[in-house]
């Protein structure tokens, strides 16, 4: 009796060290899903990856299902990233706008045939006055606001995609940004009207 009692008691130990074994694995398999597992029919990975069907991208309805989705979703990247870069050559250019808007209607009030110069040119301590600077109105503010909201939304939205670190989709930002710098930034350097907006990079952090 003592003996098939002892038996029994084993036996229980280890149909219980098989069940705690078990439930561990299930435990473990769920977490992998951050190195490369799946999540409601998606593919995930936070490590280095080239997957193309079944990848989700921000949200699981934008779910890959085949190679034309695919090929789809890398032009909508590319032209994602040149939209970022139009929206920094639009900051550049608004702020050049309003400096340049600036300087003809201070240079214009400053004009007079009373001038230093004599000849109707303004005079010099007035040309300095002009070029220190102009602080923009409430509603000029407004759209240079407007405009870096903008450029700040998009980038972020592209770190997002570059965070599921998909070998084809960073490269499809890195080919947008080639891209779109050389059709928008294909300009003048050095000149007088270099604003704040070509001091970065990238914009992604603010």
């Amino acid at each position: 009796m003592d003996h098939n009692h002892g038996g029994t008691a084993t036996g229980m130990s280890m149909a219980t060290a098989t069940s705690s074994l078990g439930a561990a694995a299930t435990a473990m398999g769920g977490m992998g899903g951050h190195g490369g597992g799946s999540k409601n029919g998606c593919k995930i990975s936070m490590l280095w990856n080239w997957n193309t069907i079944d990848s989700c991208f921000i949200a699981s309805s934008w779910k890959i299902t085949s190679k034309g989705k695919f090929a789809g979703s890398c032009i909508g990247v590319v032209l994602l990233v040149i939209t970022l870069e139009l929206l920094r050559r639009t900051v550049k250019e608004f702020d050049r706008y309003l400096i340049n808007k600036h300087r003809v209607s201070g240079v214009a009030a400053t004009v007079s045939p009373k001038s230093a110069s004599g000849d109707g040119s303004p005079a010099p301590a007035c040309v300095a006055a002009v070029n220190q600077g102009y602080r923009p109105t409430v509603f000029e503010q407004a759209i240079r606001a407007l405009l870096h909201m903008l450029q700040f939304a998009v980038a972020y939205f592209v770190m997002l995609l570059a965070m599921y670190y998909n070998g084809y989709i960073i490269i499809c930002i890195f080919l947008g940004a080639y891209i779109g710098s050389f059709i928008f930034h294909w300009e003048p350097i050095g000149g007088a009207l270099q604003t704040s907006a070509t001091d970065q990079a990238t914009v992604c952090c603010g």
